[in-house]
């Protein structure tokens, strides 16, 4: 099993940032990679962006964008505090969910990472709300 805790939500105002961190416990070395997903409310839960957690540097492996956050928000890890952050800048009301954590064993298919049935294990999720 494992767990994963996110934190760093909040209210911020349209322009501004937020950076959400998900720190994951339990069999961190079966994760192939973290996701970030979001729901707002009304809507369906939505891929935001996704890591591969081994690989790479330490601190970086390939990454994966939604069109809607690509150049705003940044994905990236650090493996030994088994930590995945999420750098949300240029923020917009339209932003505004909860953003939840996942973590990937198996990945299947093409662009699997954007589909949120592969991911395994799922945080609690954080609000995040983005005031115009």
């Amino acid at each position: 099993q494992v767990q994963l805790v996110e934190s760093g939500g909040g209210l911020v105002q349209a322009g501004g940032s937020l950076r959400l961190s998900c720190a994951a416990s339990g069999r961190t070395f079966s994760i192939y990679a973290m996701g970030w997903f979001r729901q707002a409310p009304g809507k369906e839960r939505e891929f935001a962006a996704a890591i591969r957690w081994s690989g790479g540097s330490r601190s970086g492996g390939s990454t994966y964008y939604a069109d809607s956050v690509k150049g705003r928000f940044t994905i990236s890890r650090d493996n030994a505090k088994n930590t995945v952050y999420l750098q949300m800048n240029s923020l917009k009301p339209e932003d505004t969910a909860v953003y939840y954590c996942a973590a990937e064993r198996t990945p299947s298919g093409s662009s699997w990472y954007k589909k949120s049935d592969e991911y395994d294990y799922w945080g609690q999720g954080t609000q995040v709300t983005v005031s115009s």
